[in-house]
């Protein structure tokens, strides 16, 4: 008899912390490593969100709170929506989580039958499937290619659409590629989801803040409103505010499925941490300036990073539009060999070799279901990037 229980088979370990371990104990071994394979940005959170945690520390918020979130966070939350986005929650219909992986994970297991299809656009962030997987759903996923700058096309979102069809899940920016979506090209896929009326809509705006050369990332609802009661808006604190380890994430949606979230929620993590919410508080009320300051520096690296990888032999890397992550093409150099000897069979014996020869860590592409490429993120250093960008134009002046 097993240990573990058979709906553990359907999933595997993230990938992206997978590979990012393996390189944090190659440094702690003493090893020259750079890590391009987390998304997490080098910052540290800004003071005045850390101040606010230690007020409410002192303050005695170190109770339970409310399965959802405070009722302060949850308004601050649907003003955040109303003020970026124009969408407009109330607080009933807002939900608080231990990090947007929760929420997701809350939706899916919340709503998800047997059989039930879920349509994914692909590349796609790892964790996607797996929690559709695991909530007993069947992932549909649809290729977006980089020639269509990797966006997904109405007409192939039509075309994987079925009566069995439960949930469409977009990230937007998208992770891996930060391929982001204008209004204009989200419009398309509204009037799609329209004739659609038994699909429902998540939304993954996480990024949504993180976006360059004067674009502005929109959104479902912004788009068309009258998806609002089949749509789940998810967004959260960790990339725009540099709070990965606050754990806050948060959504708006119908109020039947929130307290359908909250139920779930209820009898896994209860609330979120109580201080981390009233930190969540500042970050969403108080000044906004660090978030632009950030989103500039993201920009500068998004330029170092594109330019140097379109120097290395056998790459090609698109200009993403948002996030902080870039996904180059490594089709030009599978079926060569390292210098030191290992054969570029895929991208995955790509990174690894990569990694090994180098020391620069990224993720290869087949963990975002669209093999061929690698994901690297430039939330590091700009002396770091430099450093890797050398290393990576070496490594792949090395194959023959």
């Amino acid at each position: 008899m097993t240990l573990t229980a058979e709906r553990l088979d359907r999933i595997q370990p993230s990938l992206t912390i997978a590979i990012s371990t393996v390189a944090r104990k190659m440094i702690a071994d003493g090893k020259n490593v750079i890590s391009l394979s987390q998304g997490e940005p080098d910052f540290d959170t800004p003071q005045n969100i850390k101040d606010a945690a230690i007020r409410a520390m002192n303050g005695g918020q170190t109770k339970y709170t409310d399965v959802a979130g405070t009722q302060a966070l949850r308004k601050a939350v649907a003003a955040k929506f109303k003020r970026d986005s124009g969408i407009d929650y109330k607080p009933e219909e807002i939900i608080i989580s231990t990090g947007a992986k929760q929420v997701l994970f809350n939706a899916m297991l919340g709503t998800l039958n047997k059989g039930d299809e879920v349509v994914i656009p692909t590349p796609c962030w790892v964790t996607y499937p797996d929690i559709v997987t695991f909530s007993d759903g069947k992932p549909v996923l649809v290729p977006c290619p980089q020639n269509n700058g990797f966006k997904l096309r109405a007409e192939d979102l039509e075309a994987a659409i079925t009566p069995k069809t439960r949930w469409f899940m977009l990230n937007n920016p998208c992770n891996p590629t930060g391929a982001a979506y204008t209004a204009e090209e989200l419009k398309p896929i509204c009037e799609v989801l329209m004739r659609h009326p038994h699909v429902w809509v998540l939304t993954d705006d996480i990024y949504d803040a993180l976006v360059y050369g004067g674009m502005k990332a929109s959104t479902i609802l912004a788009v068309e409103p009258r998806l609002k009661d089949r749509t789940l808006t998810v967004h959260g604190l960790s990339k725009s505010y540099a709070m990965t380890g606050w754990r806050i994430g948060f959504a708006g949606g119908p109020v039947a499925l929130i307290k359908a979230m909250d139920k779930l929620q209820s009898q896994s993590t209860a609330n979120p941490n109580s201080i981390a919410q009233a930190a969540a508080v500042e970050a969403l009320e108080g000044p906004q300036d660090t978030v632009e300051s950030m989103r500039k520096v993201f920009e500068e690296r998004r330029n170092l990073v594109v330019a140097a990888l379109n120097k290395a032999k056998g790459m090609n890397c698109s200009n993403p539009e948002g996030a902080f992550y870039v996904y180059p093409s490594v089709h030009g150099c599978i079926g060569k060999t390292t210098k030191g000897g290992k054969f570029i069979k895929d991208d995955e014996a790509f990174a690894l070799a990569l990694l090994d020869e180098e020391g620069v860590a990224t993720v290869h592409g087949a963990a975002f279901c669209f093999p061929g490429y690698i994901r690297i993120s430039y939330a590091n250093s700009n002396a770091e990037l430099e450093e890797a960008m050398v290393r990576i134009q070496r490594f792949c002046e090395g194959l023959h």
